[in-house]
């Protein structure tokens, strides 16, 4: 089993930066594709970036390309979102995911593990 656990989220004004973080434990995830999703109130859950075990493969939804970056430490367990330029659309809560095959993948039911989501408020 893999435990995910996000933090870094919080309160930014439009224009703002923050950065994201989640943290794994259970196993190492350095096999695992991970991607980061985002549900904003009354809205299912969408896609925001994926990277692939090695960092080889990137893939962003058009929403975010440009300002988020996504990148992973293996020898931290760690996945981390960059985000850069947020606006008010923005706000959701962000989660973090893991699926155990190779690829990257912006189809939510095909990870297996996910973390229990910190809250990004941007601010007008």
């Amino acid at each position: 089993q893999v435990q995910l656990v996000e933090s870094g989220g919080g309160l930014v004004q439009a224009g703002g930066s923050l950065r994201l973080s989640c943290a794994a434990s259970g196993r190492t995830i350095n096999t695992y594709a991970m991607g980061w999703f985002r549900q904003h109130e009354g809205k299912e859950r969408e896609f925001v970036a994926a990277i692939s075990w090695s960092s080889g493969n990137i893939y962003y939804a058009d929403s975010v390309k440009g300002r988020f970056t996504i990148s992973r430490d293996n020898a931290k367990n760690t996945v981390y979102l960059q985000m850069y330029s947020l606006k008010p659309e923005d706000t959701a809560v962000y989660y973090c995911a893991a699926d155990r095959s190779f690829g990257v993948s912006d189809y939510a039911p095909g990870y297996d593990y996910w973390g229990q989501g910190t809250q990004v408020t941007v601010s007008s």
